[in-house]
């Protein structure tokens, strides 16, 4: 299964893709989405929508995970971050996605066995998880990765791949029927 996963923001937006089969995760593409505060507000946004559209666009993801604001005690950081979630959210809702929001302290759970563990050690296993030569450029693209981790190791994820195992399932079984019929016409 393929997920992408988003660390929304107004300034910086980063996005991380795997691909997530047997209990492996494998890199696919990260990156940051940078807008200027010299820009408005409106084109910010957009620029952030049309650049997560893009990715998805071009990596196809099954699902996408996203960091959800927690606590903040700067309120104008916090409504910059919530704007960056709107549009992150309204994107993936365009693509008709399925979406899956995390805390940070589960992103933390899920990638370094601590809710409480500090960026560099975050960002040091996702380089282990997904076995990087290079770590990610911004920190916004790790923790967009680590994201992407947290779903694949979650329940939403393993109930996201049940579905989808019977999903196919019940498509084999109406094209076997399907097949079945037409032989006694």
């Amino acid at each position: 299964m393929r997920i992408l996963g988003i660390d929304p923001g107004l300034a910086n937006t980063g996005y991380g893709v795997i691909d997530h089969a047997n209990n492996q995760s494998r890199l696919v593409a990260h990156g940051c989405v940078t807008t200027s505060s010299r820009m408005d507000t409106a084109a910010r946004l957009k620029a952030i929508y049309d650049d997560l559209t893009r990715v998805i666009e071009e990596t196809r993801p099954d699902a996408v995970a996203l960091e959800r604001l927690f606590f903040s005690v700067n309120v104008r950081s916090a409504m910059a971050v919530g704007e960056g979630r709107g549009v992150a959210i309204l994107a993936t809702a365009t693509a008709e996605l399925p979406l899956a929001e995390y805390t940070p302290q589960q992103i933390k759970q899920a990638v370094s066995g601590s809710g409480k563990a500090g960026k560099d050690q975050v960002t040091r296993m996702v380089g282990v998880l997904l076995n990087l030569q290079d770590m990610p450029e911004t920190s916004h693209a790790a923790d967009a990765l680590a994201v992407a981790l947290c779903h694949a190791h979650s329940s939403h994820f393993q109930a996201a791949v049940q579905n989808s195992i019977a999903r196919q399932l019940l498509q084999a079984s109406r094209k076997s029927r399907g097949r079945s019929r037409s032989k006694l016409l």
